[in-house]
């Protein structure tokens, strides 16, 4: 298995000195200890994680009900919720640009190997891919949604559009190029693909088609 951390360093977390260490410096040092096990390929287990974290067993079941849940959060490491929107200029090219910015993935924090690591442990445990989407992905669509809703409220974009519907089907483009035809977003040819992809679906949405 593979993901992607917050550029740790591998092999066992470094320690604190003396004195109990803070809740949060459990929490990272445990996330550390499985995104290396990821890296390496190895099963994240809680003895393994016991052993790489120096962290109790004790103390990782107290911050993890599950260790799909722990493995939600350790795919999101690295990754933050981004910006709202700006809505004072073109609302095409900040919600294209809020997707994908200097042709490369809107992963913060993520290498696309890492971002696809993530992608693929995901889709091979249907209850990880469902809690890291309820957990953390869902978060990071707010900005997005709430740009497109104020297209709708301003009479940009068709007052009967799902702003979550149209966030999927832009979202999917890039992603249908990375996760499924194996492109790479700095191809100017890929990177043509989804301009013409995105100005198609863009002239549908819009509420004075031109």
């Amino acid at each position: 298995m593979s993901s992607a951390p917050l550029e740790q360093p591998t092999g066992v977390a470094v320690r604190r000195g003396p004195g109990r260490p803070r809740a949060q410096d459990l929490d990272e040092q445990v996330l550390a200890a499985a995104l290396t096990l990821i890296d390496e390929g190895e099963a994240v287990t809680v003895r393994q994680l016991v052993h790489r974290s120096g962290v109790s067993r004790a103390a990782i079941y107290r911050r993890w009900p599950s260790m799909t849940t722990l493995m939600a959060a350790a795919l999101d490491v690295g990754r933050t919720v981004p910006p709202d929107i700006p809505l004072d200029g073109d609302l095409r090219d900040a919600v294209i640009g809020s997707l994908v910015g200097g042709r490369s993935v809107s992963v913060v924090g993520y290498s696309e190997e890492r971002f696809r690591q993530r992608i693929r442990l995901a889709m091979g445990d249907r209850d990880l891919q469902k809690a890291y989407w309820a957990s953390h992905v869902s978060r990071r669509r707010g900005p997005l949604e709430r740009a497109l809703a104020a297209g709708v409220e301003r009479g940009i974009l068709r007052p009967e559009l799902d702003p979550a519907t149209c966030f999927d089907l832009l979202a999917g483009v890039v992603y249908y190029q990375l996760v499924v035809r194996g492109e790479e977003m700095s191809d100017p040819v890929v990177w043509q693909r989804c301009q013409d992809a995105f100005d198609i679906a863009w002239r549908g949405m819009v509420a004075t088609p031109g």
